[in-house]
Protein backbone atom coordinates (compact mmCIF):
# COMPACT_ATOMS: atom_id res chain seq x y z
CA UNK A 1 0.00 0.00 0.00
CA UNK A 2 2.92 2.39 0.41
CA UNK A 3 4.24 1.61 -2.82
CA UNK A 4 1.16 2.21 -4.36
CA UNK A 5 0.50 5.72 -2.38
CA UNK A 6 4.04 6.96 -3.41
CA UNK A 7 4.16 5.26 -6.22
CA UNK A 8 6.98 3.85 -5.81
CA UNK A 9 9.02 1.11 -8.33
CA UNK A 10 9.99 -1.69 -5.86
CA UNK A 11 13.57 -1.71 -7.48
CA UNK A 12 14.94 -3.95 -4.72
CA UNK A 13 12.52 -6.32 -4.83
CA UNK A 14 12.80 -6.61 -8.91
CA UNK A 15 16.85 -7.17 -8.21
CA UNK A 16 15.72 -10.01 -5.14
CA UNK A 17 13.57 -11.85 -7.94
CA UNK A 18 16.40 -11.76 -10.07
CA UNK A 19 18.68 -13.45 -8.19
CA UNK A 20 15.71 -16.03 -6.56
CA UNK A 21 15.27 -16.83 -10.81
CA UNK A 22 12.08 -15.40 -11.13
CA UNK A 23 12.67 -12.81 -14.09
CA UNK A 24 14.88 -15.05 -15.94
CA UNK A 25 11.95 -18.09 -15.33
CA UNK A 26 11.33 -19.21 -18.62
CA UNK A 27 15.05 -18.65 -20.30
CA UNK A 28 17.54 -22.03 -20.35
CA UNK A 29 20.20 -21.94 -17.94
CA UNK A 30 22.78 -21.69 -20.59
CA UNK A 31 21.97 -17.81 -20.98
CA UNK A 32 21.62 -17.58 -16.92
CA UNK A 33 17.80 -18.23 -17.17
CA UNK A 34 15.86 -21.32 -14.30
CA UNK A 35 15.00 -23.56 -16.89
CA UNK A 36 11.40 -23.60 -16.09
CA UNK A 37 8.47 -23.99 -18.51
CA UNK A 38 5.27 -21.68 -19.28
CA UNK A 39 2.90 -23.24 -16.40
CA UNK A 40 5.82 -22.52 -13.65
CA UNK A 41 6.48 -19.39 -14.71
CA UNK A 42 2.23 -18.46 -14.23
CA UNK A 43 2.65 -19.40 -11.05
CA UNK A 44 5.03 -17.45 -10.23
CA UNK A 45 3.47 -14.34 -11.59
CA UNK A 46 -0.16 -15.54 -9.95
CA UNK A 47 1.34 -16.07 -6.73
CA UNK A 48 3.32 -12.21 -6.94
CA UNK A 49 0.02 -10.28 -8.49
CA UNK A 50 -1.60 -12.20 -5.36
CA UNK A 51 -0.11 -9.99 -3.05
CA UNK A 52 0.83 -6.51 -5.10
CA UNK A 53 -0.31 -7.00 -9.03
CA UNK A 54 2.57 -4.19 -10.05
CA UNK A 55 5.17 -6.80 -8.78
CA UNK A 56 3.50 -9.41 -11.00
CA UNK A 57 3.10 -6.89 -14.19
CA UNK A 58 7.14 -5.98 -13.84
CA UNK A 59 7.95 -9.42 -14.26
CA UNK A 60 5.80 -10.28 -17.13
CA UNK A 61 6.31 -7.47 -19.05
CA UNK A 62 10.13 -8.06 -18.67
CA UNK A 63 9.62 -11.89 -19.03
CA UNK A 64 7.27 -12.51 -21.20
CA UNK A 65 7.91 -9.96 -23.59
CA UNK A 66 10.93 -7.71 -23.90
CA UNK A 67 13.18 -10.93 -22.57
CA UNK A 68 11.35 -13.38 -24.64
CA UNK A 69 10.95 -11.79 -28.13
CA UNK A 70 14.43 -11.03 -27.87
CA UNK A 71 14.96 -14.77 -26.95
CA UNK A 72 12.77 -15.94 -29.76
CA UNK A 73 13.57 -13.97 -32.39
CA UNK A 74 17.19 -12.79 -31.81
CA UNK A 75 20.44 -13.99 -33.28
CA UNK A 76 22.96 -16.17 -31.40
CA UNK A 77 24.63 -12.78 -30.52
CA UNK A 78 21.81 -10.95 -29.13
CA UNK A 79 20.53 -13.71 -27.11
CA UNK A 80 24.09 -14.25 -25.40
CA UNK A 81 24.66 -10.18 -25.05
CA UNK A 82 21.08 -9.48 -23.79
CA UNK A 83 19.65 -12.69 -22.27
CA UNK A 84 21.67 -13.54 -19.41
CA UNK A 85 21.86 -9.92 -18.01
CA UNK A 86 18.16 -9.57 -18.22
CA UNK A 87 17.64 -13.03 -16.53
CA UNK A 88 19.54 -12.64 -13.87
CA UNK A 89 17.29 -9.25 -13.44
CA UNK A 90 20.75 -6.95 -13.78
CA UNK A 91 19.47 -5.09 -16.52
CA UNK A 92 15.67 -4.45 -16.64
CA UNK A 93 13.44 -5.26 -19.81
CA UNK A 94 10.59 -3.27 -21.40
CA UNK A 95 8.39 -3.97 -24.70
CA UNK A 96 7.07 -0.93 -26.40
CA UNK A 97 4.22 -1.52 -29.60
CA UNK A 98 1.51 0.71 -28.59
CA UNK A 99 1.69 4.33 -29.84
CA UNK A 100 -0.99 7.04 -29.40
CA UNK A 101 -2.53 6.79 -32.82
CA UNK A 102 -1.73 2.68 -32.49
CA UNK A 103 -2.94 1.09 -29.59
CA UNK A 104 -5.93 -1.83 -30.69
CA UNK A 105 -4.75 -0.97 -34.35
CA UNK A 106 -0.62 -2.15 -33.83
CA UNK A 107 -0.55 -2.31 -37.17
CA UNK A 108 -0.61 1.61 -37.57
CA UNK A 109 2.52 2.23 -35.80
CA UNK A 110 3.78 5.60 -36.35
CA UNK A 111 7.17 5.48 -35.38
CA UNK A 112 9.94 4.91 -37.90
CA UNK A 113 13.54 3.70 -38.82
CA UNK A 114 15.76 4.53 -41.53
CA UNK A 115 18.87 3.12 -42.98
CA UNK A 116 21.62 5.02 -42.30
CA UNK A 117 25.67 4.58 -42.84
CA UNK A 118 25.18 0.60 -42.05
CA UNK A 119 22.88 1.25 -39.05
CA UNK A 120 19.43 3.14 -38.24
CA UNK A 121 17.98 5.77 -37.45
CA UNK A 122 14.47 6.00 -35.88
CA UNK A 123 11.89 8.89 -34.48
CA UNK A 124 8.91 8.37 -32.80
CA UNK A 125 7.14 7.91 -29.59
CA UNK A 126 5.70 4.80 -27.62
CA UNK A 127 3.36 4.71 -25.26
CA UNK A 128 2.18 2.96 -22.37
CA UNK A 129 4.96 1.37 -21.52
CA UNK A 130 5.54 -1.17 -18.58
CA UNK A 131 8.86 -0.57 -16.69
CA UNK A 132 10.00 2.35 -19.40
CA UNK A 133 11.40 4.64 -16.96
CA UNK A 134 13.61 1.85 -15.13
CA UNK A 135 14.48 -0.63 -18.18
CA UNK A 136 18.09 -1.16 -19.55
CA UNK A 137 16.69 -2.69 -22.59
CA UNK A 138 13.31 -1.80 -24.65
CA UNK A 139 12.42 -3.69 -27.31
CA UNK A 140 10.50 -1.43 -29.81
CA UNK A 141 8.56 -1.70 -33.20
CA UNK A 142 9.33 1.00 -35.82
CA UNK A 143 8.11 1.31 -39.82
CA UNK A 144 10.82 0.34 -42.11
CA UNK A 145 8.71 -0.39 -45.32
CA UNK A 146 5.59 2.00 -44.86
CA UNK A 147 3.96 0.64 -47.98
CA UNK A 148 4.08 -3.02 -46.79
CA UNK A 149 1.51 -2.06 -43.81
CA UNK A 150 2.25 -4.17 -41.36
CA UNK A 151 4.57 -6.40 -43.08
CA UNK A 152 6.97 -3.45 -43.36
CA UNK A 153 6.98 -3.15 -39.19
CA UNK A 154 10.37 -4.38 -37.80
CA UNK A 155 11.72 -4.48 -33.93
CA UNK A 156 14.83 -2.98 -32.89
CA UNK A 157 16.90 -3.62 -29.50
CA UNK A 158 17.44 0.09 -28.16
CA UNK A 159 19.72 0.48 -25.12
CA UNK A 160 19.83 3.11 -21.94
CA UNK A 161 22.24 5.40 -22.77
CA UNK A 162 22.05 5.88 -26.47
CA UNK A 163 21.60 9.24 -27.69
CA UNK A 164 18.01 10.65 -28.36
CA UNK A 165 16.54 7.36 -27.12
CA UNK A 166 14.64 8.15 -23.14
CA UNK A 167 11.71 7.67 -21.34
CA UNK A 168 9.06 10.22 -21.28
CA UNK A 169 5.84 11.20 -20.03
CA UNK A 170 5.43 8.75 -16.80
CA UNK A 171 1.77 8.08 -16.59
CA UNK A 172 -0.49 8.72 -13.29
CA UNK A 173 -2.45 5.66 -13.34
CA UNK A 174 -5.70 4.40 -11.25
CA UNK A 175 -3.51 1.23 -10.32
CA UNK A 176 -1.13 -0.94 -11.00
CA UNK A 177 0.75 2.29 -9.45
CA UNK A 178 4.07 0.64 -8.17
CA UNK A 179 4.63 0.16 -11.62
CA UNK A 180 5.82 2.47 -14.09
CA UNK A 181 4.00 3.33 -16.99
CA UNK A 182 4.68 5.59 -19.33
CA UNK A 183 5.96 7.09 -22.72
CA UNK A 184 9.62 5.41 -24.72
CA UNK A 185 10.72 8.28 -27.28
CA UNK A 186 13.07 8.32 -30.06
CA UNK A 187 14.57 11.68 -31.41
CA UNK A 188 16.87 10.71 -34.23
CA UNK A 189 18.64 8.09 -32.01
CA UNK A 190 20.75 6.35 -33.61
CA UNK A 191 21.30 2.01 -33.32
CA UNK A 192 23.84 -0.15 -34.73
CA UNK A 193 23.03 -2.70 -37.32
CA UNK A 194 23.06 -5.68 -34.87
CA UNK A 195 19.98 -3.67 -33.24
CA UNK A 196 17.34 -4.72 -35.85
CA UNK A 197 15.50 -8.08 -33.78
CA UNK A 198 14.10 -10.67 -36.13
CA UNK A 199 14.38 -9.76 -40.09
CA UNK A 200 13.39 -6.64 -41.49
CA UNK A 201 9.58 -6.55 -41.97
CA UNK A 202 8.60 -9.08 -39.78
CA UNK A 203 8.89 -7.37 -36.51
CA UNK A 204 4.68 -6.85 -36.33
CA UNK A 205 4.53 -10.98 -37.42
CA UNK A 206 7.15 -11.83 -34.33
CA UNK A 207 5.11 -9.30 -31.61
CA UNK A 208 2.31 -11.81 -32.08
CA UNK A 209 3.88 -14.46 -31.44
CA UNK A 210 5.09 -13.06 -28.11
CA UNK A 211 1.80 -11.76 -27.17
CA UNK A 212 0.57 -15.27 -26.95
CA UNK A 213 2.80 -15.77 -24.29
CA UNK A 214 2.36 -12.47 -22.92
CA UNK A 215 -1.72 -13.02 -22.91
CA UNK A 216 -0.68 -16.35 -20.42
CA UNK A 217 0.93 -13.71 -18.37
CA UNK A 218 -2.11 -11.53 -17.95
CA UNK A 219 -4.42 -14.11 -17.10
CA UNK A 220 -2.05 -15.76 -14.80
CA UNK A 221 -1.80 -11.76 -13.36
CA UNK A 222 -5.50 -11.57 -13.02
CA UNK A 223 -5.75 -15.10 -11.23
CA UNK A 224 -3.35 -13.69 -8.83
CA UNK A 225 -5.32 -10.83 -7.76
CA UNK A 226 -8.52 -12.61 -8.09
CA UNK A 227 -7.27 -14.91 -5.16
CA UNK A 228 -5.80 -12.31 -3.50
CA UNK A 229 -9.49 -10.30 -3.38
CA UNK A 230 -10.95 -14.03 -2.77
CA UNK A 231 -8.79 -14.36 0.08
CA UNK A 232 -9.32 -10.95 1.14
CA UNK A 233 -13.41 -11.52 1.35
CA UNK A 234 -13.39 -15.11 2.81
CA UNK A 235 -11.46 -14.27 5.72
CA UNK A 236 -13.17 -11.27 6.59
CA UNK A 237 -16.71 -12.97 5.77
CA UNK A 238 -16.43 -14.83 8.61
CA UNK A 239 -15.01 -12.13 11.23
CA UNK A 240 -17.78 -9.54 9.91
CA UNK A 241 -20.76 -9.89 11.84
CA UNK A 242 -24.25 -8.74 11.33
CA UNK A 243 -27.77 -9.80 13.26
CA UNK A 244 -25.45 -11.41 16.17
CA UNK A 245 -23.66 -13.87 13.30
CA UNK A 246 -20.65 -13.84 10.67
CA UNK A 247 -21.92 -12.75 7.66
CA UNK A 248 -20.56 -15.96 5.99
CA UNK A 249 -23.67 -17.89 7.40
CA UNK A 250 -26.13 -15.88 5.24
CA UNK A 251 -26.70 -17.62 1.84
CA UNK A 252 -26.38 -14.25 -0.25
CA UNK A 253 -22.81 -14.11 0.67
CA UNK A 254 -22.16 -18.38 0.75
CA UNK A 255 -23.44 -17.82 -3.15
CA UNK A 256 -21.13 -14.75 -4.09
CA UNK A 257 -18.38 -16.84 -2.68
CA UNK A 258 -19.08 -20.07 -3.89
CA UNK A 259 -19.31 -17.86 -7.44
CA UNK A 260 -15.55 -16.30 -6.89
CA UNK A 261 -13.86 -19.81 -6.40
CA UNK A 262 -15.57 -21.47 -9.14
CA UNK A 263 -14.34 -19.02 -11.68
CA UNK A 264 -10.81 -18.32 -10.33
CA UNK A 265 -10.64 -22.35 -10.44
CA UNK A 266 -11.86 -22.04 -14.40
CA UNK A 267 -9.86 -19.51 -15.09
CA UNK A 268 -6.86 -21.03 -13.65
CA UNK A 269 -7.49 -24.06 -15.71
CA UNK A 270 -8.06 -22.39 -19.25
CA UNK A 271 -4.64 -20.78 -18.07
CA UNK A 272 -2.31 -23.69 -17.34
CA UNK A 273 -4.28 -25.51 -20.64
CA UNK A 274 -2.41 -23.18 -22.57
CA UNK A 275 0.87 -22.75 -20.37
CA UNK A 276 1.10 -26.12 -21.06
CA UNK A 277 0.49 -26.60 -24.78
CA UNK A 278 2.99 -23.05 -24.95
CA UNK A 279 5.41 -25.55 -23.02
CA UNK A 280 5.11 -28.44 -25.64
CA UNK A 281 5.31 -25.86 -28.46
CA UNK A 282 2.08 -25.92 -29.36
CA UNK A 283 0.92 -22.97 -31.24
CA UNK A 284 -1.53 -21.06 -28.79
CA UNK A 285 -2.97 -18.25 -30.41
CA UNK A 286 -6.59 -19.22 -29.46
CA UNK A 287 -6.19 -20.91 -25.98
CA UNK A 288 -4.27 -17.86 -24.42
CA UNK A 289 -6.70 -15.62 -25.73
CA UNK A 290 -9.55 -17.54 -24.36
CA UNK A 291 -7.62 -17.68 -21.08
CA UNK A 292 -7.06 -13.92 -21.00
CA UNK A 293 -10.38 -13.24 -21.75
CA UNK A 294 -11.98 -15.32 -19.21
CA UNK A 295 -9.31 -14.74 -16.42
CA UNK A 296 -9.48 -11.00 -16.89
CA UNK A 297 -13.03 -10.19 -17.09
CA UNK A 298 -13.64 -12.98 -14.49
CA UNK A 299 -11.47 -11.18 -12.23
CA UNK A 300 -12.83 -7.63 -12.33
CA UNK A 301 -15.98 -9.20 -11.48
CA UNK A 302 -14.50 -11.51 -8.48
CA UNK A 303 -12.70 -7.79 -7.20
CA UNK A 304 -15.62 -6.06 -7.65
CA UNK A 305 -17.51 -8.76 -5.66
CA UNK A 306 -14.94 -8.70 -2.52
CA UNK A 307 -15.16 -4.93 -2.58
CA UNK A 308 -19.42 -5.58 -1.56
CA UNK A 309 -18.70 -8.11 0.65
CA UNK A 310 -16.41 -6.07 2.84
CA UNK A 311 -19.31 -3.16 2.34
CA UNK A 312 -18.49 0.50 3.41
CA UNK A 313 -14.99 -0.91 4.27
CA UNK A 314 -14.29 -2.31 0.95
CA UNK A 315 -14.25 1.38 -0.09
CA UNK A 316 -11.58 1.93 2.71
CA UNK A 317 -7.70 1.70 2.22
CA UNK A 318 -7.52 0.11 5.44
CA UNK A 319 -8.25 -3.03 3.88
CA UNK A 320 -6.97 -4.73 0.61
CA UNK A 321 -9.90 -5.04 -2.15
CA UNK A 322 -10.13 -1.73 -3.13
CA UNK A 323 -6.78 -1.91 -4.58
CA UNK A 324 -6.92 -5.52 -5.79
CA UNK A 325 -10.09 -3.95 -7.43
CA UNK A 326 -8.16 -0.86 -8.86
CA UNK A 327 -5.52 -3.08 -9.77
CA UNK A 328 -7.16 -5.28 -11.64
CA UNK A 329 -9.12 -3.23 -14.82
CA UNK A 330 -6.14 -3.14 -16.62
CA UNK A 331 -6.12 -6.78 -16.99
CA UNK A 332 -9.05 -6.41 -19.71
CA UNK A 333 -7.11 -3.78 -21.31
CA UNK A 334 -3.34 -4.45 -21.48
CA UNK A 335 -1.68 -6.89 -24.05
CA UNK A 336 -5.34 -6.84 -26.31
CA UNK A 337 -8.54 -5.34 -24.97
CA UNK A 338 -11.25 -7.99 -24.30
CA UNK A 339 -13.04 -7.08 -27.89
CA UNK A 340 -9.49 -7.66 -29.59
CA UNK A 341 -9.30 -11.40 -28.14
CA UNK A 342 -12.81 -11.76 -29.10
CA UNK A 343 -11.52 -11.03 -32.43
CA UNK A 344 -8.46 -13.14 -32.57
CA UNK A 345 -10.58 -15.91 -30.92
CA UNK A 346 -13.76 -15.41 -33.62
CA UNK A 347 -10.93 -15.85 -36.33
CA UNK A 348 -9.01 -18.77 -35.34
CA UNK A 349 -12.71 -20.74 -34.93
CA UNK A 350 -14.03 -19.49 -38.36
CA UNK A 351 -10.62 -20.52 -40.42
CA UNK A 352 -10.99 -24.42 -38.50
Amino acid sequence: MEWDEAQTFPLDVVKKLGKLGYMGAIFPEDLGGAGLGYSDYSSIIEELSRVDGSVGIIVAAHSSLCTNHIYKSGTKEQRERYVPKLASGEWIGCWSLTEPEAGSDAAGTRTTAVRHDGGWVLNGAKTFTTNAHYADVCVAMAVTERSAAQHGISAFIGEKGTPGFRAGKKENKLGLRASATGEVIFQDSRLGAGQILGAPGQGFIDSLKTLDGGRISIAALSIGMAQGAYDAALKYSKLRKQFGRPISEFQAIQHKLVDMATSIDASRLLTYRAASMLDRGERVTRESAMAKLFASEAAVSICNEAVQIHGGYGFIKDYPVEKFYRDVKLCTIGEGTSEIQRLVIARQLLKD
